[in-house]
């Protein structure tokens, strides 16, 4: 039995020192993952520049699982894989938060671009309106130089005809008189001539 019990120990003990390097390799693959998860969001170029705290804590905590014992070593991997993924949700969400930030900028200096574009057409369509109104203007000044030029004329023309009325009504009355006159002159000749 003793020797039964040598043979179980000394295979028990034999597993243990077979698989310890197995599991010890196995946890130094799960570190190596998580430093390589840790290196590639510094590599990253939108990402490596933030974060940098988290990104911090993540590598102290991988060094914290690589120190400790096999009994600890569950619990500090644990803590080191959430610090990785709190180092990358961190960076990626700084990331949005700067992405955020530059199209509000985008879309501020767009609407002060369109401000501008509408301020500049207001002012060209206020600038041809004014334009306008002044060739209106313009065109009222000679409409009512030619008004009164051709009431002037007309006034002339009226001046004139009054004028010629004057003398034509001059000249008929004169020859009216004259007429009177000639009647006159035949109705005493004839009155003569009768006598």
């Amino acid at each position: 039995m003793s020797t039964h019990r040598t043979v179980l120990a000394t295979a028990v003990l034999a597993f243990a020192v077979v698989s310890a390097p197995a599991q010890a390799q196995s946890n130094d693959d799960r570190l190596a993952d998580l430093r390589a998860q840790l290196v590639r969001l510094e590599a990253d170029p939108e990402l490596g520049s933030l974060a940098a705290y988290e990104r911090l804590q993540a590598s102290q905590a991988i060094d914290a699982a690589a120190q400790a014992r096999s009994s600890t070593f569950a619990g500090a991997r644990y803590v080191a894989e959430r610090r990785v993924q709190i180092a990358q949700v961190v960076a990626r969400t700084a990331a949005m938060e700067r992405e955020a930030d530059r199209l509000d900028r985008e879309r501020s200096e767009l609407i002060v671009e369109a401000s501008r574009r509408d301020a500049a057409a207001a002012r060209a369509e206020a600038e041809r309106l004014r334009i306008e109104a002044q060739i209106q203007a313009e065109e009222a000044a000679r409409l009512r130089a030619r008004t009164m030029t051709d009431a002037e004329m007309m006034a002339d023309v009226e001046k004139a005809l009054e004028g010629v009325a004057d003398t034509q009504a001059a000249q008929l009355r004169a020859a009216r008189q004259r007429e009177a006159e000639l009647r006159r002159m035949e109705e005493e000749l004839m009155r003569d001539a009768d006598d």
